[in-house]
C-alpha cells in the first residue's frame, strides 16, 4: 500500500511545473500580440497625412501607445497628439465646405434669380415710360411735352415703389389722375382761362365728375397687383439669398468637432485611412451639427411654398408685362374718354365750379389743340413683348424659377443626409459591416436620432444643449415668417406696409378678383360674381383732399384741410344737373 502512493506522488509530481510553464508561455504570447501591433507600419497613415499638404516630421513610423489622444479610441495609434490636433481642424474645415458646396445650389438660384427679375422689372418699367412718351409725342405733339413732366412723376414714383421705398401706390395714382384732369380739362377748353383754384376745384371733384370713366380703377386694380407682387418677388428673392449666407456661415463647436474627427480621422489614425464612417454615424454626428439649421424646416418651406405662389401670380392675373405695357393705353383711353366727353363734363365743372374767364378774342376750340388730329394709339402685339437684354419674357423667367423652387423644400433637414451620402464623408446604406463604428470596424448600433435641435437631447455622437437655442436661428426663423406673410399678402394684391391706402387691389374687393385685362377674366367672370350691393358693408369713401400749394393728398387734419364734398354742396349732384344747361347758377362746389 505504501508503494502504490509513493508511485503516485512520483507520476502526479511532474504536473505542477508544466502548468507554469504553459502559464509563461500564454504571458510571452500576449507580450508577442502586443509587440507586434505596436510595430505595425503607419506608412499608410504617413501618406495621406502628407497628402493633405501637412509635415510628417511628428508621425510615427510605426504604431504606439494612445494614452495621449484626446479625441479618438486611445488604443495603439498613428497619430501623434500634435497630429489629432490638426486633424481635428481638418475634419472641421471639411465640414463646413461640405455645408457651402452643397448649398451653393440654392445660394446661385437666389442670387441669379433676384439680378434677373430685377433687371427684367425695371427694364419693363422703362420700356413703359417710353412707350408712352412715343405714343404721346406722336399723337399730341407741343402739348404733350408741354406737360410731359405729369407723366415722368408718374414713373419716377413707380420705380420708387419697386426699390422699396415707402410708397403708396393708390396715392400715386390718384395723385397722377388730379393733375392729369386739371391738365386736359384746360386743354379741352383753350378759350377760357383757369386759375390754379379752380383747376384744384376740378381734381377736387374728379370722382364724383368721373372725367375718365372707368379708367382710374381698372389701372390702379391691374398696377398694384402686378407692382405689389413683382416687388415682394424681387424682396423674396433677395432674402432667401441673405438667409442662406447666414444659414451656412457655421462655426462648429467642441463637441461637434469632436464627432467630427471621430468619424473621419479616427479611422486614419488607427492605420485604416481608406474605411469610411458608417452612414448613420454620419447622420448622427451631421444631425447634431447641425441641430439648428434643421430648426429652419418648417418656416422655410412655408418661404418656399410662398415664392412659387407669387411667381404663378406673376405670370398669371398679376401679370408685370401686361400691367407695364397697359399703362400707356389705359391713359391715353383715359385722355380720349375726357375729350369725346368734354361738353358734359365741362358743363356740369361750370355749374360746380362757377363760369370761367373767357380767353380775350377767343370764342371756340382750335381743333388742332383739341385732338383733332388725333392718330391712333399704337399697342404691342403679342409678337412683341418687351424682353430683356438675355433675350427672354416674364412667362420664362417664371418657369425656369418654380423648376429650381421645387428641389428647395426641406432642404435644411435634408442636409444631413446629403452631405452623408458622399461616398467621400461615408460608407454606403449597404456597407454597414465593414465600415468605421466609431470605434473599430464593424457595424452601427445607436438609432439615428430626428430632426432639429430639440430632438438631439439623446445623439449619442454629439453632446447638444437643447436648452440654449443659437440665437441667429432664431432671428433668421423670424426674417423668414415677416417675408412669407408679405409674398402671402401678395398673392392677394396686399402690400403690408400700406394694408389701409391699398384697401381695394386685393383679391378681398369683391368683384375685382382677377384683372380685367387678364384674358378670360373679366372684372365680374365667373365664378367671382359681383355681390349685391351692401352700402353697410362697403361705405363711401370720404374724397381726398390736397393742400393748396403741393400735388400730394393730404391725409392729416392739418391746415389747409377742406370741408368734405357733402359740407360744400348746397345741393346733390343730381339736383345740379336736372337744371338747364344754359341757365346760369352760382358755383357750388367751391
Amino acid at each position: 500500500m505504501s508503494s502504490a502512493v509513493r508511485m503516485d506522488t512520483r507520476l502526479s509530481f511532474p504536473m505542477y511545473p508544466l502548468m507554469v510553464l504553459l502559464c509563461a508561455l500564454c504571458a510571452l504570447s500576449g507580450t508577442r500580440s502586443a509587440v507586434a501591433a505596436a510595430g505595425r507600419s503607419c506608412a499608410d497613415t504617413r501618406q495621406v497625412y502628407a497628402e493633405k499638404g501637412y509635415s510628417t516630421g511628428t508621425a510615427p513610423l510605426t504604431q504606439i501607445s494612445g494614452e495621449h489622444l484626446r479625441l479618438c479610441p486611445q488604443d495603439y495609434t498613428c497619430c501623434s497628439s500634435q497630429m489629432e490636433e490638426t486633424l481635428a481642424l481638418q475634419s472641421e474645415r471639411d465640414f463646413l465646405k461640405a455645408v457651402e458646396d452643397n448649398s451653393q445650389f440654392l445660394l446661385t438660384t437666389f442670387t441669379q434669380r433676384y439680378r434677373r427679375f430685377d433687371e427684367f422689372f425695371r427694364e419693363l418699367i422703362d420700356l413703359s415710360e417710353k412707350s408712352m412718351n412715343q405714343m404721346f409725342t406722336k399723337t399730341y405733339g407741343r402739348l404733350f411735352t408741354q406737360n410731359s413732366h405729369v407723366f415722368q412723376e408718374l414713373f419716377v414714383e413707380l420705380r420708387r415703389y419697386y426699390s422699396g421705398g415707402s410708397v403708396s401706390l393708390s396715392e400715386v395714382l390718384s395723385d397722377f389722375w388730379s393733375r392729369l384732369v386739371e391738365r386736359v380739362f384746360s386743354l379741352v377748353n383753350p378759350q377760357y382761362q383757369f386759375s390754379e383754384d379752380y383747376l384744384e376745384c376740378v381734381s377736387k371733384h374728379a370722382e364724383q365728375l368721373q372725367p375718365f370713366g372707368d379708367v382710374p380703377r381698372r389701372l390702379r386694380v391691374q398696377v398694384s397687383r402686378a407692382f405689389i407682387a413683382a416687388r415682394a418677388l424681387s424682396q423674396g428673392l433677395a432674402t432667401g439669398r441673405d438667409i442662406v449666407n447666414k444659414a451656412t456661415k457655421l462655426t462648429a463647436d467642441s463637441e461637434c468637432v469632436r464627432g467630427l474627427m471621430r468619424q473621419w480621422y479616427c479611422p486614419l489614425c488607427r492605420g485604416m485611412p481608406s474605411l469610411r464612417p458608417c452612414h448613420s454615424l454620419c447622420l448622427n454626428v451631421m444631425k447634431g451639427c447641425l441641430a439648428n439649421q434643421g430648426d429652419l424646416d418648417t418656416e422655410w418651406n412655408n418661404f418656399i411654398d410662398a415664392l412659387y405662389q407669387v411667381s404663378e401670380k406673376l405670370e398669371g392675373p398679376f401679370n408685370m408685362e401686361l400691367a407695364a405695357d397697359s399703362i400707356s393705353v389705359k391713359v391715353s383711353e383715359a385722355i380720349m374718354h375726357m375729350q369725346e366727353n368734354s361738353v358734359s363734363i365741362s358743363t356740369k365743372v361750370f355749374q360746380g365750379c362757377g363760369s370761367p374767364r373767357p380767353v380775350p378774342g377767343r370764342s371756340k376750340r382750335s381743333p388742332k389743340e383739341s385732338g383733332g388730329n388725333r392718330r391712333p394709339f399704337r399697342t404691342y402685339s403679342l409678337e412683341e413683348k418687351p424682353t430683356t437684354a438675355a433675350g427672354t419674357n416674364l412667362d420664362r423667367l417664371v418657369t425656369e424659377l418654380k423648376e429650381r423652387l421645387r428641389p428647395m423644400r426641406s432642404f435644411w433637414v435634408s442636409l444631413p443626409h446629403t452631405i452623408c451620402n458622399d461616398e467621400k464623408m461615408a460608407a454606403d446604406v449597404t456597407n454597414e459591416d465593414r465600415c468605421w463604428n466609431g470605434q473599430t470596424r464593424g457595424r452601427y448600433l445607436p438609432d439615428v436620432t430626428g430632426d432639429g435641435l430639440v430632438s438631439q437631447i439623446n445623439n449619442p455622437e454629439v453632446e447638444v444643449d437643447i436648452a440654449k437655442p443659437d440665437v441667429r436661428t432664431r432671428q433668421l426663423i423670424m426674417e423668414l415668417r415677416v417675408v412669407t406673410n408679405k409674398l402671402r399678402h401678395a398673392q392677394s394684391g396686399q402690400d403690408m406696409d400700406f394694408m389701409d391706402s391699398e384697401e381695394g387691389s386685393g383679391s378681398g374687393d369683391q368683384g375685382e378678383r382677377y384683372n380685367d385685362d387678364w384674358p378670360g377674366y373679366g372684372p365680374y367672370s365667373p365664378p367671382y360674381n359681383k355681390p349685391p350691393h351692401n352700402p353697410a358693408s362697403n361705405p363711401a369713401k370720404p374724397p381726398r383732399v390736397r393742400e393748396k400749394n403741393g400735388s400730394k393728398w393730404n391725409k392729416n387734419n392739418g391746415h389747409g384741410r377742406v370741408k368734405s364734398a357733402s359740407r360744400q354742396l348746397s345741393f346733390s349732384l343730381v339736383s345740379l344737373l336736372s337744371l338747364p344747361i344754359m341757365v346760369t347758377v352760382a358755383p357750388m362746389w367751391r
